[in-house]
């Protein structure tokens, strides 16, 4: 990683997320001090509808988008002329909601008269986990588990990365969500269903686990279809132990393929990253694979897991110093691929 002396371990960096359904700003200086995080949640703008509803979403950013910026930067302690650089979620994303964030980000940068930084929303995930433990080993194997991803990323150093495994259909977190729905658990499905296993037995159901033993890719559709077959055959059947035994497949296959991918990279750390990474199961699972194996485990604050700016700070503090502020002209781009 090239150093733009420019920037350094003092840079203090705005940051804005706005891809899905939380508003949230925050401020890090030196791409790991957190010096503030603020973040307005929608959840239940969208609980009743059982999802997010994009129209929704994009107004509630606007109306909070203010109202969070200014709460972070006086959260933070510094005066809002030391900020030296705006970073904000570029995509992927709802390109409403992006749209917002970008706006807000840009507007900004141009009023304190600072670089702005397009920031891809995956890559910020993976320093999720290290903005609490920042001094890790690379080669670093990733396992970046959300609502809208699975990802399997080997990343040999900052901003130089591969995804070496990726669902082909369904990402984890969707699946989650889609199961809870079907169960009648609420949303977000995730953690509804992660409360309801503890008291489910997790070898109650035999679920499928795809591709199992094929390569790095993984595939939960199937799984979920499974799911709702079996209660639709079982009406009677425990929602608990459904749970338990569905989200312990999930596990699996994560914690099996993680084990495949660090070993082909000779990884001397193992992150997580993503919202699913605060499912309880995945953490503990996780914990234990990497210290039979010798793999320094780095896992994500609780509120690291979830979309937050700081991740977003972050990211874009390592990209200023590697290559410059990016273009004002740079828009939202809801289907960015990480690479």
């Amino acid at each position: 990683m090239s150093a733009n002396t420019l920037f350094n371990d003092s840079t203090v960096v705005l940051g804005i997320e706005t891809s899905c359904d939380e508003t949230a700003a925050a401020v890090v200086m030196g791409g790991n001090d957190v010096l503030s995080s603020v973040v307005a949640t929608q959840i239940d703008l969208h609980a009743r509808y059982g999802g997010v509803v994009p129209e929704i979403a994009s107004r509630a950013h606007v109306e909070a988008m203010n109202v969070v910026i200014r709460q972070a930067i006086s959260q933070s302690g510094v005066p809002i002329e030391r900020i030296d650089a705006v970073a904000a979620t570029v995509g992927p994303g709802l390109i409403g909601a992006l749209l917002v964030g970008v706006a807000a980000a840009k507007s900004v940068a141009l009023v304190l008269d600072k670089p702005f930084i397009g920031v891809n929303h995956l890559e910020a995930h993976l320093y999720a986990a290290l903005l609490d433990d920042p001094h890790v080993e690379f080669p670093m194997l990733v396992v970046l588990v959300s609502g809208g991803n699975t990802l399997f990323v080997e990343m040999r150093g900052h901003g130089d990365f591969s995804v070496i495994g990726q669902t082909i259909d369904d990402a984890a977190g969707e699946a989650f969500d889609k199961v809870a729905r079907f169960l009648d658990l609420g949303h977000p499905g995730g953690p509804a269903i992660d409360r309801i296993a503890l008291a489910g037995n997790a070898k109650a159901i035999e679920f499928p686990r795809a591709m199992m033993h094929d390569g790095l890719d993984v595939s939960f559709s199937g799984l979920k279809t499974s799911v709702i077959n079996y209660v639709r055959k079982n009406p009677t059947v425990s929602t608990a132990d459904v749970a338990a035994s569905f989200q312990y497949a999930v596990v699996d296959v994560l914690a099996a393929k993680a084990r495949k991918a660090a070993q082909q990279i000779g990884a001397k750390t193992v992150a997580l990253g993503g919202g699913v990474a605060a499912n309880s199961l995945l953490r503990s699972t996780m914990t234990t694979l990497c210290a039979e194996s010798g793999w320094r485990l780095v896992l994500p604050s609780m509120g690291m897991c979830t979309d937050n700016a700081a991740m977003i700070a972050s990211a874009g503090w390592y990209r200023l110093v590697a290559d410059g502020p990016s273009s004002m002209d740079m828009g939202a781009m809801p289907n960015l691929k990480l690479t």
